[in-house]
């Protein structure tokens, strides 16, 4: 038996302290958040949990005695606390290597700045057409987390992971059979301070990858080509710009895979898929990538696809009313996400942009409005910024809301019959909401409440 410190209180820290007790070791469950009181951390655990709660600042002798160190994806690497932790002596992992080192079957991992949301479901139902819903089981960044479901997996299941660059800082043995990094582009660089940190972080998913391996990357993207270059796994390619002589590509409106010198369309973009936008065409070339190195027969995968309908809070189509159509993309918490947002949209379109401030820049963002972009409502931390780089780039039809209820019903005052409504902020939701999830709820609240 060892020493367990498991930091953070949310789903991940819960789940790790279940998982440990349940291997019978010691387990202490810390939160800073002084907010927080230790009756409601006990309350998350099993009646029968051991674990000692703490909350606030954390004793000495409890920091000195702690062999392994759990953190949850909220906690940064390099908190004092956490470098201290490592100076005595304590090993570092998080919730998805404790996950992994439960595993006993086969795993698929999926990371980028975008789409990987939409990717990881969609292999996970790709899987669970060809297995079974029983021996599939879809973890990590998506909101399942591994240590809940890692104990249920055996030789013949497969696990389907969507892991962020936050869960990536942490990996030690992980080792997944197939990883895709769908794209890089600058997020979270309040957390990771540098670029370089942060693709150091998303290219941590191949760490313990060989040739017998495969990573799945996209060839449009200019940090994933060049990794692939270094990439110590197969690299399987997809590209929707131009034709590759191995992997997925796009041919107009035809998705095409190139083998051995021959290419074949397998699928047409708008007759035998749900989803809109060149960014979800991408995600779809990467899940069939990901699924046939898994093994999945072509057949289903296409026909999982086909009846794939877009993940919710991603480019979502809410409802039509008076004539203009609203669409959720609250997932989009980046500029390069949003930017597949508006990309999506073709008609006029009231955008709402604005949140917490990631220290991101919305150079590219703006300049994606490209005529499509007919008002711009701007709320939170970041509206200021926005707007100033907007006015830059020479586009001034933009308008400030103090609270999220009056920027719904200025967006439905602006939009005209013909026209769009697009919650896609291009920023995080903290400081206003909890999340990007209850961000896009009271949008589609919102919405289906109207006449």
């Amino acid at each position: 038996m060892e020493n367990y410190l498991v930091i953070g209180s949310g789903i991940s820290g819960i789940n790790s302290v279940k998982l440990l007790e349940h291997m019978n070791e010691k387990v202490t469950l810390y939160d800073g958040n002084e907010a927080i009181k230790s009756e409601e951390m006990r309350a998350k655990l099993p009646e029968n949990s051991k674990a000692a709660c703490i909350v606030g600042k954390l004793p000495g002798e409890v920091l000195e005695s702690a062999q392994n160190v759990v953190l949850s994806p909220g906690v940064p690497v390099d908190l004092p606390l956490v470098q201290e932790l490592k100076a005595h002596g304590a090993k570092i992992m998080g919730e998805i290597e404790l996950g992994y080192r439960a595993e006993k079957g086969r795993v698929a991992a999926i990371t980028g700045t975008n789409g990987k949301t939409t990717t990881t479901t969609l292999v996970g139902e790709i899987m669970k057409a060809w297995l079974g819903e029983e021996r599939v089981f879809v973890v990590g960044n998506i909101g399942n987390a591994y240590t809940s479901e890692c104990l249920k997996t055996n030789a013949d299941t497969v696990t389907v992971g969507e892991i962020s660059s936050f869960q990536l800082e942490t990996i030690c043995d992980f080792h997944p059979a197939v990883s895709a990094i769908l794209n890089i582009t600058p997020d979270h660089l309040n957390r990771h301070h540098t670029m370089e940190a942060y693709v150091a972080a998303k290219e941590n998913i191949t760490r313990n990858q060989t040739k017998d391996d495969v990573c799945v990357l996209n060839y449009e993207n200019e940090y994933t080509r060049k990794f692939g270059e270094r990439c110590p796994a197969r690299v399987v390619w997809f590209s929707s710009a131009r034709e590759l002589e191995e992997g997925y590509w796009l041919r107009g409106d035809k998705i095409v895979k190139s083998t051995g010198g021959s290419c074949r369309e397998i699928l047409d973009i708008h007759r035998d898929m749900n989803l809109v936008g060149l960014c979800n065409v991408e995600n779809v070339m990467a899940a069939l990538a990901v699924a046939e190195a898994m093994g999945a027969p072509e057949e289903i995968a296409l026909q999982a696809v086909s009846v794939f309908q877009a993940v919710e809070h991603r480019i979502e189509f809410v409802a039509s009313k008076g004539g203009v159509d609203y669409y959720n993309d609250s997932k989009g918490t980046n500029p390069d996400a949003a930017i597949q947002g508006i990309r999506a949209m073709n008609r006029p379109t009231v955008l709402i942009g604005g949140g917490y401030d990631k220290e991101n820049e919305y150079d590219e963002w703006v300049e994606s409005f490209e005529g499509r972009v007919k008002w711009l409502v701007l709320i939170g931390q970041t509206r200021e910024k926005i707007a100033e780089c907007a006015r830059r780039h020479g586009f001034d039809r933009i308008r400030f809301a103090e609270t999220y209820q009056e920027c719904l019903e200025l967006c439905t005052r602006l939009a005209e019959a013909g026209d769009a409504v697009l919650l896609s902020p291009a920023c995080a939701s903290w400081g206003m909401f909890p999340n990007y999830e209850v961000r896009g709820e009271l949008f589609k609240e919102y919405v289906r409440g109207l006449a």
